[in-house]
C-alpha cells in the first residue's frame, strides 16, 4: 500500500496529475481544491496517498495533508458516499469547513458539492456529527459565533456584518468564519463596511 508519493508534477488531467517519482509516473486522482494547490508542471510536489484497490484496477487519490485523506476516509464511511463524491466534497470544503459543517449542521453547505443532494447531505451530517473531531481545526471563536444565539452577544460591527454576508446569500457558518478571520486580522475594533469587505475576500478564496 502507497501512504505519501513525493516527486515531479509530469501533467495535469482534469481531475488527476501524473507525479513522477523517480522516473515512474503515478497517476493520482485529486479533489479540485487539491489540484488548485499544486504548483505547476515541473514542480516538486508530496501528497499523502489513499491506496484503494479493486479486482479491476488500483486507484491513487492524493492529498495535500494527513487531515484531508482522514476525511476522505471518514466520508466514504456514509452509505452512498463513495470515492467520487468524496472528492467533490473536498473539492469545496476544506477540512476546517467541513468540521464547521457537521458541527453546525449546515446541510446546505454540503450540498453545494457537485453530487451532493439534500437527502444525502443530511444523511452525512447526521452520521458523522459524532464521528469526526468536529471542531478540532476550528478557532473556538469562530465556532462560537457560528451559532445564531452567541452571534446576538458578539459586537455590533461583527452582528452586522455577518448579517450582511447571510443576506448576500452565504450560509452562517461561512459568514461567521470569514469575519471571524477578518476580526483577526483587522482588529476588534474594525468598523462593520470594513469587515465585510474583508469577509468577502475570505470568500473568495
Amino acid at each position: 500500500m502507497i501512504g505519501k508519493l513525493k516527486g515531479v508534477i509530469d501533467s495535469y488531467g482534469e481531475d488527476f496529475i501524473i507525479l513522477d517519482v523517480n522516473g515512474v509516473g503515478y497517476v493520482v486522482q485529486c479533489s479540485v481544491r487539491t489540484l488548485q494547490h499544486l504548483p505547476r508542471i515541473g514542480g516538486a510536489a508530496a501528497l499523502a496517498i489513499e491506496t484503494q484497490v479493486r479486482e479491476d484496477a488500483i486507484r491513487l487519490f492524493g492529498f495535500t495533508s494527513n487531515a484531508e485523506r482522514d476525511w476522505f476516509r471518514l466520508l466514504q464511511s456514509v452509505q452512498g458516499v463513495g470515492a467520487k463524491v468524496a472528492l467533490a466534497i473536498l473539492g469545496i470544503l476544506g477540512p476546517a469547513e467541513l468540521a464547521m459543517a457537521l458541527g453546525t449542521q449546515d446541510k446546505a453547505m454540503v450540498a453545494r458539492a457537485p453530487g451532493v443532494g439534500p437527502k444525502l447531505a443530511a444523511r452525512i451530517v447526521a452520521e458523522l456529527k459524532d464521528k469526526a473531531p468536529v471542531f478540532g481545526h476550528i478557532d473556538p471563536a469562530v465556532a462560537r459565533l457560528s451559532g445564531e444565539d452567541e452571534t446576538k452577544s458578539a459586537p455590533k460591527p461583527v452582528q452586522d456584518a455577518i448579517s450582511a454576508l447571510v443576506n448576500l446569500g452565504y450560509g452562517r457558518p461561512q459568514a461567521a468564519v470569514a469575519v471571524a478571520a477578518s476580526v483577526k486580522a483587522l482588529g476588534e475594533g474594525a468598523e462593520t463596511s470594513a469587515l465585510i469587505r474583508r469577509g468577502l475576500k475570505e470568500l473568495a478564496q
